[in-house]
């Protein structure tokens, strides 16, 4: 059962940041990359702190016992992947970051491989094709010629340092955190992050415009603060302490295709190539979560079988 409830909570982190991507774009339209993503997370920190004092006990012995990892994971998964990932996507396409962020079941992958020490088995290697290739066919929409034509530029090389740091907050959270419930783990990573991002923004940016914006860009912020963050993040990490590091990395193909089916609600069409590519994660995420099986049999197999 908590299987079932695992996936679901991933699969609702993946919603949550696929809308991220139509509530950001509203956000750095008015503010700096490193200004939204500092409002973000201090908002989402102030909101969390509550929740987990309510909700978790001996969260300081917790803490003392992990803070060192603790500060690495907020460094690299909050500001590191945040800060990283909205500068990138100033200075490259949005199809460019797509596909770069579409390989990150498959970095977390190597990363749990080496780290982890986890073996690879022949569903995930299936799961995470069949994913990739759905991806890749929603965001080019089924045109060899829009990989042709992909250029690589100083915001792609951007965008795969965020991508690298993601994974590495997913696998190392796994292996060297001791006795961290997921909700101890967001919070305390998200608390870090945010000062780091909100003392970069503070250097960069003017605070002035923090209080002259609009409400529909106050209602971005909070939807990525309580939904985007807080949710986002609680359930993925339960995801990883449930299903592991590289199954529920897995799930992280679903982002792409929430965000094309938030689009439809804003009046753009699918096309058929795109449905199927939406299909393809599906399956493919279900196969690696062991969802779906499936056997191969050898030759030997079937004649003892036929026998």
């Amino acid at each position: 059962m908590s299987k079932i409830i695992a996936i679901i909570l991933v699969t609702l982190s993946a919603f949550f940041w696929g809308a991220n991507f139509n509530a950001g774009k509203i956000a750095v339209e008015h503010l700096s990359p490193i200004m939204a993503a500092a409002l973000r997370f201090g908002l989402a920190s102030i909101l969390i702190i509550p929740v987990l004092l309510l909700c978790e006990k001996n969260i300081g012995q917790t803490i003392k016992n992990n803070i060192g990892m603790y500060i690495i994971l907020g460094i690299i998964g909050i500001a590191g992947f945040n800060g990283l990932f909205f500068l990138g996507l100033k200075y490259t396409t949005p199809v460019n970051g797509a596909l770069i962020m579409a390989t990150n079941p498959l970095i977390t992958i190597i990363f749990a491989t080496l780290i982890l020490k986890d073996v690879i088995r022949f569903n995930q290697k299936t799961g995470m094709t069949l994913s990739f290739l759905g991806v890749l066919a929603v965001i080019t929409h089924g045109s060899i010629s829009y990989v042709l034509q992909l250029k690589v530029a100083t915001g792609d090389f951007i965008i795969m340092a965020a991508n690298i740091c993601w994974a590495l907050y997913g696998v190392l959270g796994k292996r060297y955190l001791k006795n961290s419930k997921p909700l101890i783990t967001t919070s305390v990573t998200m608390i870090i992050g945010s000062l780091l991002l909100i003392a970069l923004a503070s250097y960069n940016s003017t605070v002035n415009l923090i209080f002259s914006q609009t409400s529909q860009v106050y209602a971005a912020l909070i939807y990525m603060a309580v939904f985007g963050s807080i949710l986002a993040y609680l359930f993925w990490n339960y995801g990883i302490s449930h299903l592991g590091a590289s199954n529920t990395s897995i799930f992280f193909n679903f982002v792409p295709i929430f965000t094309a089916l938030i689009s439809i609600f804003n009046g753009q069409s699918i096309t058929p190539i795109q449905f199927l590519g939406g299909a393809l994660v599906i399956i493919g995420v279900l196969i690696s979560s062991g969802s779906l099986k499936f056997s191969i049999k050898t030759q030997s197999q079937r004649a003892v079988l036929d026998n």
